[in-house]
């Protein structure tokens, strides 16, 4: 029994609602995107919270965020008031996109704070026990390493667009 289009544009929807949960976004960002990648014109708000079900303030919302982001493009059309979105196309695009609005906030947060706990930890302004005062210093010193690890990859792959696709593919290629 062949599977319509309709439940693959829902699976497909719900996949990246997922996805977009992963990385720390709302889930309507994601349905809202891949709503917005799935149409083959750029859609009004109101043609995008009747095929998401958002509320029209939601969908609102998070369009001008995923504008933001670089993940969605406005336009308008002559003698028409309404504004029309559309899905950024380039992966390479979007992923850069993601992991900057990530690295940004959150990320960035969660290093100076591992920083900050380490540089207490070592500056031996800390009271207790010796033994454990250089246990934690271990531990929290390996989270530092993982982390400038993560951002130095980060980074990598920030910059890996400018090289094109086909440059990447052979570079990945070569990693696998």
């Amino acid at each position: 029994m062949a599977t319509k289009i309709s439940q693959l544009k829902q699976d497909f929807t719900e996949s990246l609602s997922q996805i977009s949960r992963f990385w720390g976004f709302p889930k309507g960002m994601g349905t809202i995107f891949a709503v917005l990648y799935l149409s083959p014109t750029p859609l009004a708000l109101d043609e995008i919270t009747a095929q998401t079900g958002l509320t029209k303030g939601a969908v609102s919302t998070e369009v001008r965020t995923l504008a933001r982001m670089g993940l969605v493009h406005r336009s308008s059309k002559l003698g028409d008031r309404k504004d029309y979105y559309e899905a950024e196309t380039d992966f390479y695009t979007s992923i850069r996109s993601i992991l900057k609005e990530r690295q940004n906030s959150e990320f960035d947060r969660a290093l100076r704070g591992v920083r900050e706990t380490l540089e207490k930890l070592e500056s031996g302004s800390t009271s207790g026990d010796e033994a454990e005062i250089q246990f934690l210093i271990e531990r929290v010193q390996a989270l530092q390493d993982f982390f400038d690890a993560i951002d130095s990859l980060t980074n990598a792959v920030i910059k890996l667009e400018r090289l094109g696709l086909g440059n990447v593919k052979t570079i990945l290629g070569v990693l696998k």
